[in-house]
């Protein structure tokens, strides 16, 4: 895999998809009190639905990035976006957050809505520099949302 491949995850990269997601959310717990979602979902099932796509390194270190998405009638949803700590400030998010947009495209959506957990306040300042407009804030059981929303042209 070439350092700018996106591909559908397989049941092969299960392993990795979970080592990636818990190295970019582990950071979070103490700040937020809890485990973030993402580091509890069920990775395998996720990947065998199709929701899975990641990208790797080019000289050999594995899975550095991965989105997991869901399609609904009007929209793509960003369920988690994560990318492992070494490979932070080389692009990766960037390119992945591409992919969400074109992904939603060619599924004819017309625009990537997601989440945040209202304590990862860095991602507040991710998100509308890549187009994302607050939608509001609310709590969901456990957890602080801000709610975000791209419109696609």
């Amino acid at each position: 895999m070439t350092s700018e491949e996106i591909r559908p995850a397989t049941a092969a990269d299960v392993p990795a998809v979970k080592a990636v997601t818990d190295a970019a959310y582990t950071p979070y717990i103490e700040r937020i009190g809890q485990v973030p979602q993402p580091m509890e979902a069920d990775h395998a099932a996720d990947v065998a639905a199709g929701k899975v796509f990641v990208t790797g390194d080019p000289l050999g270190g594995g899975v550095v990035g991965l989105v997991v998405v869901e399609a609904f009638t009007d929209h793509l949803f960003l369920d988690s976006i994560a990318v492992r700590p070494d490979a932070h400030g080389k692009g990766v998010g960037r390119r992945l957050l591409r992919f969400v947009d074109a992904h939603a495209r060619a599924l004819g959506l017309p625009e990537v809505r997601l989440y945040t957990n209202a304590m990862m306040w860095e991602n507040q300042e991710i998100y509308p520099k890549y187009g994302y407009t607050l939608v509001e804030r609310r709590v969901d059981g456990p957890y602080d949302r801000v709610h975000y929303r791209k419109r696609l042209d």
